[in-house]
């Protein structure tokens, strides 16, 4: 089975062509979790991208030791909190989730069209029409937005914990959609527990694979490390055998070239300290020189605290699904104690999500 909690959307018609008022059109990807679909909205013209995934393959599930166990459990969950995480974040630099689509084989995730690629695509075709390097101007740009909508999700407490060139996406006006939060962790005391993540992008203390971690801080590595490919088209640390990666990671110092910029290259250093008590934290580089030498892109306000969301609930009137969206984040709660915490008067993130969801 599924996780549960997905709102059943039959189709309106038989035609396998169309999901409600969405007219499916060309496949514009294919990987190990389904495919993507264009699709265009029947009533409105708007533009989705649709992800679609078989059911089966969210019942695969590992065997063996209990590494492997939690492993396979983190798969079960990790679509169900991929769409409350993105329910929960709203921000210009985040891709859009519009809709969930639950039918018997498939699951159907309507999610922002992005007329762009990835900035992995675009970094490629940088280096193969013989350029070192984006101009410094853009490359901060991209990197202003992706730490805006990183911080923004901190402040959430939802650490992305696989950010990479592949999952950030550039639309045809260079604004920056962050994608996939299918790793991501909710965690209040923003310690989370189970290391994840692409090799290239991830912290010491998550290469380790020892013990719990800071989601922030290791957020703040793969920001540095984006930075870097953003000024060099190419990752510091880069091996062909992941126990040399590793070995990289956690002992070799960063090859810095020499045209690099002075002012990125001392926030580089910073955020890549391996040291995560040394390292810089998401505030400070938001502070940091080279952030602020030129004014970001996009600015967004949102909520500013929790007492402007954290606002009781009557108990006769608490919905149903969004209850079972609160599962998935504190699963270790049962329906009960969730309910309380959602009627209190005290300020608590039960009530903070129940509203932005």
């Amino acid at each position: 089975m599924p996780p549960s909690g997905f709102p059943l959307a039959p189709r309106k018609n038989n035609d396998p062509r169309q999901l409600g008022y969405w007219k499916l059109g060309r496949i514009s990807g294919q990987g190990a979790s389904g495919r993507v679909r264009i699709a265009r909205h029947a009533k409105t013209g708007q533009m989705a991208a649709i992800k679609i995934i078989p059911k089966n393959l969210l019942t695969s599930r590992a065997e063996g030791l209990n590494f492997a166990g939690d492993e396979a459990e983190r798969e079960e969950y990790s679509l169900r909190r991929e769409v409350v995480l993105m329910k929960l974040i709203e921000h210009p630099n985040i891709m859009k989730l519009y809709d969930v689509w639950d039918l018997t084989d498939e699951l159907f995730l309507v999610l922002e069209y992005v007329q762009g690629g990835e900035l992995l695509e675009y970094l490629t075709k940088t280096v193969e029409s013989g350029q070192d390097s984006i101009p410094l101007a853009q490359a901060l740009s991209y990197f202003q937005q992706i730490i805006l909508a990183v911080s923004y999700c901190h402040r959430f407490n939802v650490s992305h914990r696989d950010l990479k060139l592949e999952n950030i996406l550039v639309d045809s006006d260079n604004n920056i959609k962050i994608a996939d939060f299918g790793l991501a962790s909710f965690q209040p005391d923003s310690i989370a527990r189970t290391a994840c993540g692409s090799l290239h992008y991830c912290a010491p203390e998550v290469v380790t694979g020892y013990g719990n971690y800071n989601g922030p801080m290791a957020d703040v590595w793969s920001c540095g490390i984006i930075l870097f490919a953003l000024l060099t088209c190419s990752l510091p640390f880069n091996a062909e055998e992941d126990d040399d990666l590793r070995e990289l990671v956690l002992h070799s110092s960063i090859p810095f070239p020499d045209e690099i910029d002075s002012d990125a290259k001392d926030l580089i250093s910073r955020m890549l300290t391996k040291d995560v008590h040394g390292r810089t934290t998401m505030a400070e580089v938001q502070q940091h020189r080279f952030f602020l030498s030129e004014k970001p892109k996009i600015t967004y306000g949102g909520i500013t605290s929790l007492e402007q969301i954290a606002l009781p609930v009557k108990a006769d009137e608490i919905d149903v699904e969004l209850l079972r969206s609160l599962r998935t984040l504190w699963r270790e709660a049962s329906d009960e104690e969730i309910t309380r915490s959602l009627v209190t008067l005290e300020s608590n993130w039960q009530k903070g999500a129940y509203h932005l969801l």
